[in-house]
Parts: structure tokens; C-alpha cells; sequence
């Protein structure tokens, strides 16, 4: 995989556009400012169905392709399991590399 993607959740997060953390996350997710959500294909059973459900029902995009330590990493913390992208140019943009890197299977 590219790393144009994981550069570009670093740069988001430099902007402030990235939230990290379970409970901002979702607050982000029902507050209706999330444009994105990124979960690690290492997360949890639990964690990856909550965030699957959660936005689905307030139709916000989710991606699954990275591994926890990549998620940190890029964002230049330890591992993380779930991110939600707030600024929406960031999340197109996102979302348009994951499909075409990744696949149209791990984006919803």
C-alpha cells in the first residue's frame, strides 16, 4: 500500500481535521461533524461492529485497511484503533485514495 495515505491522515492531523479516542469519536459521529471514520482491521470485533453500526446510521463513510500501529503511527501517537476525520477535503481525499488502494470492499 501507498503511503500517500497514512502521509495524509498525519497531515490532517497536523490541521486539526483528525479526532482520536473512543468517546470523541462518537461525539464527533452523533454530533454530526464527522466526514470520515478510519478503523484498524486489528481493532476489536466489538469496537469494528459499534463503529459500523454507529456510521451507518448517521451515514457517515468508514474505512477499514490499516493496522493499529500504522493508525498511530501516522498520526505520531501509539496505536489507534478507530479515527474520525472532521475536515472534509481531508476525508474526500481520503476516502478517494482508500478505493483506489485499497478497495472498494473496505470502504462503506
Amino acid at each position: 500500500m501507498d503511503d500517500r495515505l497514512l502521509n495524509l491522515l498525519g497531515l490532517a492531523m497536523r490541521a486539526g481535521g483528525v479526532v482520536t479516542g473512543d468517546d470523541s469519536c462518537m461525539a464527533k459521529i452523533r454530533g454530526g461533524k464527522a466526514w470520515l471514520t478510519v478503523v484498524a482491521q486489528d481493532a476489536g470485533p466489538n469496537t469494528k461492529k459499534k463503529y459500523r453500526d454507529k456510521c451507518r446510521s448517521y451515514n457517515v463513510p468508514i474505512v477499514e485497511g490499516f493496522s493499529k500501529e500504522e493508525l498511530g503511527k501516522a498520526l505520531g501517537k501509539i496505536e489507534r484503533a478507530v479515527v474520525v476525520i472532521v475536515n472534509k477535503g481531508f476525508a474526500e481525499r481520503i476516502l478517494q485514495l482508500s478505493r483506489e488502494q485499497i478497495g472498494g470492499e473496505a470502504c462503506e
